[in-house]
């Protein structure tokens, strides 16, 4: 498939005689499409049941007429003015119970059914108008769903919601009060309709309650978003996507991409580093204008799972940012370079945020790859470059993956309800495990929690899973090569209780946890072989072989046959030693990184990409700072 470029688009925010120059600027710029309207709702419809589409037909003929292809935003994610007025109960509730209010964006509660039959009404208009259009060539949903911290409403529509939800699984209060042991606490229940949020409680409300909640929450993301695509694909033929974003995991985006055709994501890398990436101020500051060399990677890999090989980039960061403690200047050269690096990684397409930046309102510090007053920014040229080399090479088609990770959104829930250490993170586990694969040059798929055939892989890691899945139970004893699971691996069961027999009770595995510890940051357990555990450590009990020990004698590496078992989270030499002694196990090769410098392999060509601000002689190549390096294969 041919890669393409693309940029977001605001026709509503600039004068239309502006149109036709912006619309021809950016086909000689060899861009192919255009997002527009995701936010657009109240020039849509300025008065309720009034639909102005005059402008936006002649916005999407104009970018059409210059030889651009549209995706069309629906734009549920800012419903307008008068819709609060008819709906002053759609507002979702923050944990201590104040509305999230009008002024910005995002400003309703998935769970209040009115809002919903609005969006509907809005997504079939827009669908029946725009549904065939042949300038139209893809729909996005809403906007970054769970943004701003909106996917938890404690609302009364979610709070009526949760107890239907509820009353749908548990059938009956009895066998709720047994499910979540509410003979703890005496918290037992007479009826659904006594039963709260898990919100404003003296103390921590039962983790049962939470995760449940959490699962209800995400569901309701997913039926959000299923009310849409439902009304899309009856009117259109064409994909769906949705943007989603970088280390959110507030609902199952693998239960949502199953509605969808393409997998997005919005990808703000310095954004990210400064604001969400758990980092050393020393690594922040080595790659403060290039971001973390492996963040970007872990997220092109996790949303090619969600879209089940199809995804994009919707948004790709072009400049400084708004939004995060402090916004560097990209280095040169960092727009082209994660472009590439998302294009080895199989996307179909990268859109560019935004084409010109705005001189007002919320974001008028976002950078695009235009100036407020339409003269080129840096990342103009870059993103020109791209699209030449794209049209010299455009097919990117994907290699065999050296490695699978197993990532499982219900399980950063249940570590979340129940971290029993302040820096206990399942998403930054489970990406520290990327990140030693990733250092050693391995190209690596992501997938589900409940993939069921494993056979196509040589290595699997699946660090930190709450509640191991049948399917993948099934599939890890059926598997031929080296597994790995570890730390807290299947020590919950789907109810939030420990298991009887004890974690991690794995197929052939002789051995189970006796006691577990979190511990400060500053309190390693060493190990034997070298190295540390840091933040959390297992005590194992059992005949399984012992691979590695910690000095004071407990088992740190446990196997039976290929299976291993890992009790504690080691620090990231320890964690790259042992998945290199893995894969050398299974005649998996490696290519070992200095910091900074990343591999990954194309059906066609090995690429390589230099993070750091210096030069890097690598593979008899002197890479540039900020640099991108292939060759082809063979």
């Amino acid at each position: 498939m041919k890669r393409t470029l693309g940029v977001c688009y605001y026709p509503e925010h600039w004068p239309e005689p502006q149109w036709v120059d912006d619309a021809a600027r950016m086909a000689a710029l060899g861009l192919t499409w255009v997002r527009i309207g995701e936010f657009a709702w109240s020039r849509m419809e300025p008065v309720e049941g009034t639909y102005d589409w005059g402008w936006l037909d002649r916005a999407i003929g104009v970018l059409g007429s210059a030889g651009l292809k549209v995706v069309l935003g629906t734009p549920t994610a800012t419903p307008p003015r008068w819709m609060l007025t008819k709906h002053p109960d759609m507002l979702a509730l923050d944990r201590n119970g104040k509305p999230r209010g009008f002024g910005s964006r995002r400003h309703y509660c998935f769970s209040h059914r009115p809002y919903r039959a609005e969006c509907a009404k809005i997504v079939t208009a827009m669908a029946e108008r725009y549904g065939q259009n042949p300038h139209v060539a893809a729909w996005q949903t809403d906007n970054e769903y769970a943004c701003h911290d909106t996917t938890l409403s404690y609302s009364p529509a979610a709070t009526a919601a949760f107890r239907d939800w509820l009353a749908q699984r548990y059938q009956s209060p009895q066998a709720l009060n047994r499910a979540w042991g509410n003979v703890f606490w005496s918290m037992d229940y007479d009826s659904f309709d006594d039963i709260a949020l898990p919100n404003l409680t003296v103390t921590e409300a039962n983790p049962a309650h939470v995760m449940a909640h959490r699962r209800f929450a995400s569901d309701e993301v997913v039926s959000f978003n299923r009310l849409q695509t439902d009304i899309l694909r009856k009117h259109s033929p064409y994909p769906i996507s949705h943007n989603y974003m970088g280390q959110i995991t507030d609902f199952d985006h693998f239960a949502t991409g199953a509605d969808l055709d393409i997998a997005a994501w919005d990808a703000y890398p310095l954004g990210f580093l400064s604001d969400r990436l758990h980092a050393t101020p020393e690594h922040r500051r080595r790659f403060v204008r290039q971001g973390d060399p492996d963040f970007q990677a872990f997220h092109h890999d996790l949303y090619r799972a969600v879209g089940r090989g199809r995804w994009w980039i919707m948004e790709q960061q072009p400049g400084p940012v708004n939004w995060a403690p402090w916004n560097a200047d990209p280095l040169p050269g960092m727009a082209r370079l994660w472009a590439w690096e998302a294009f080895a990684h199989g996307a179909e397409a990268v859109c560019y945020f935004r084409w010109r930046q705005a001189p007002f309102a919320q974001e008028q510090m976002h950078a695009g790859l235009l100036r407020p007053d339409s003269a080129p920014a840096p990342a103009f040229d870059e993103a020109a470059q791209v699209a030449r080399e794209l049209a010299a090479m455009p097919d990117v088609a994907n290699a065999p993956a050296d490695a699978a990770l197993i990532f499982d959104y219900a399980s950063a829930w249940a570590w979340e309800t129940q971290p029993q250490g302040r820096d206990f993170s399942y998403f930054r586990l489970v990406f520290e495990a990327y990140r030693a694969l990733r250092a050693l040059g391995l190209n690596i798929d992501i997938l589900p929690p409940d993939t069921a055939d494993l056979s196509a892989y040589k290595l699997v890691l699946a660090p930190g899973i709450a509640t191991l899945s049948a399917p993948l139970l099934a599939a890890l004893a059926a598997h031929k090569g080296t597994a790995l699971l570890g730390p807290r691996t299947n020590s919950k069961t789907a109810e939030f209780a420990t298991p009887v027999p004890l974690p991690p009770n794995l197929p052939g595995l002789n051995a189970v946890v006796a006691r577990v510890e979190s511990l400060p940051p500053d309190v390693p357990v060493p190990l034997a072989n070298g190295g540390n555990f840091l933040h959390w450590r297992e005590k194992l009990e059992g005949s399984a072989t012992v691979v590695e020990a910690t000095t004071d004698g407990w088992p740190a590496l446990i196997r039976a046959g290929g299976l291993h078992y890992l009790a504690g989270w080691p620090d990231a030499p320890t964690f790259q030693r042992i998945v290199n002694t893995l894969c050398a196990a299974q005649d998996i090769a490696t290519d070992p990184l200095p910091e900074g410098l990343r591999r990954r392999d194309s059906a066609t060509h090995h690429f390589y990409f230099n993070y750091n601000s210096v030069e890097v002689d690598w593979d008899g190549q002197i890479i540039p700072p900020a640099g991108v390096y292939w060759r082809a294969k063979g």
